[in-house]
């Protein structure tokens, strides 16, 4: 096992950072002394890929166990669709690996650069929610390394409230080591796919409650967050079904950032106008095409280090779900609170959601959810913590995988498992030995 050593770590959106000490096991078999190890510094979590925004994953002065190596691949049962995997798998490598078989992840986030064991923490949800729900719906069974040492195999039958407070859990439970989860058919490499010009908002729910009612498999919609007026929440709606053929041609080649581009080029008049390009570049009849499913699914994991195109600062990504009844007025509000702001989001994506996560902690409820990005620079802190009160007040929720700025008394208020999620917390780790700066920031 390599030695352990003190690092600096740093969410996705490098807006947050964390010096801890440091251990990499090179094997499973490794994880328990590697954890012991590292949790003489008083508390420890999980660091996989590193691609949540925040501090989810972060833990200031304590231990960081890093679990991306863990990454073989166990078994596989092409009957049932069962995979069993270490967790620092990354959705990438299952897709590179079993869409030649005729199999693919059955839910996926927006980078394939996301491990299972972070799918798992997060509960993360896709651009298929509204039929596949979120990833924790498609584990069997989880491996779990308790606080205290023990090792338990947790499932909807056995230990089934810590398998609950383990999906979407934060990683506060323990240390993930294997994981068991049902894959999905696929018969071919790509997606037919649907884009269409949406006026404003009103159009945009419109064409997302018509395909709900038709089942499309995946719908997501970009947003202009730079419009305004009656062009509030003009975008592009994607609506995507899995192809009856496939593409012939390579997986998509990957070009890098090669340095942190100046501050000042992304800025309310450059983003407007890329906004203008990218809005009119599909035609006023829309357009269908066959694209291939990686492309589709990870279009920013094209382009390597693309949060270095923040500037040094970085940057922070707001994440909320808004339930259906307060939908479209609370979507609206949170757009005019930006626009007024002039805090130009480069990226901002809508889409539905099909209801509530299997954990206590499980981000997902039927609604509509907003993500957007803002550059680290003055009075952004202040435009979050406006959008965290419209999002309270709606009913909604902020995403923790996205978070670094919400107060604890918001996310007491947006999840109602917490208090299930404490008492089992306090059941296998009373000295809350796994923990991490989210965790202390939201008192949970």
């Amino acid at each position: 096992m390599a030695d352990c050593e003190t690092r600096v770590f740093t969410g996705w959106g490098r807006s947050s950072y964390a010096r801890a000490m440091a251990c990499l096991p090179e094997t499973v078999d490794e994880v328990p002394v590697a954890f012991e190890h590292t949790s003489q510094t008083g508390s420890v979590i999980a660091y996989a890929g590193g691609r949540s925004y925040g501090d989810i994953a972060l833990n200031s002065g304590g231990g960081a166990l890093l679990v991306r190596q863990l990454n073989r691949i166990l078994s596989f049962d092409p009957e049932t669709g069962e995979l069993v995997c270490e967790p620092g798998v990354t959705f990438h490598e299952i897709l590179h690996t079993f869409l030649p078989q005729g199999y693919c992840a059955p839910v996926s986030p927006g980078t394939g650069f996301v491990t299972i064991g972070g799918a798992i923490a997060n509960d993360v949800h896709g651009k298929n929610h509204e039929v596949a729900g979120s990833f924790g719906r498609h584990v069997q069974w989880i491996e779990l390394l308790l606080p205290t040492g023990e090792q338990r195999r947790i499932s909807r039958q056995q230990h089934a409230g810590l398998f609950s407070a383990t999906i979407g859990g934060a990683g506060l439970t323990g240390i993930i080591l294997v994981v068991c989860f049902r894959m999905s058919r696929r018969a071919t490499n790509a997606v037919q796919v649907r884009e269409m010009r949406m006026a404003g908002l009103e159009d945009f729910f419109s064409a997302f409650e018509q395909a709900r009612a038709d089942g499309i498999s995946y719908s997501v919609g970009w947003i202009d967050a730079m419009a305004r007026g009656s062009r509030l929440g003009r975008g592009i709606l994607e609506l995507a079904e899995p192809a009856t053929e496939s593409l012939d041609e390579p997986a998509p080649k990957r070009l890098r950032v090669p340095a942190d581009l100046p501050g000042f080029v992304l800025n309310p008049l450059s983003i407007a106008a890329f906004n203008k390009l990218y809005y009119h570049r599909i035609p006023n009849g829309g357009r269908e095409r066959l694209v291939l499913l990686e492309r589709f699914l990870y279009p920013l994991d094209a382009l390597l280090e693309w949060n270095r195109v923040y500037g040094r600062r970085g940057f922070y990504q707001f994440q909320c779900v808004l339930p259906d009844e307060a939908g479209i007025s609370g979507i609206r509000q949170l757009l005019e609170q930006i626009v007024r702001s002039r805090a130009a989001s480069f990226l901002a994506v809508l889409k539905t959601l099909g209801g509530e996560g299997e954990g206590y902690l499980s981000f997902p409820q039927r609604g509509y959810t907003l993500a957007l990005d803002f550059p680290h620079k003055k009075g952004v802190v202040e435009l979050l913590r406006s959008l965290e009160a419209i999002t309270r007040d709606y009913g909604g929720r902020i995403y923790l995988a996205k978070d670094a700025c919400m107060s604890p008394e918001s996310f007491a208020a947006m999840y109602p498992g917490l208090e299930q999620f404490r008492a089992v917390r306090q059941s296998i780790d009373p000295d809350a030995l796994m923990n991490s700066d989210l965790a202390r920031r939201l008192h949970i």
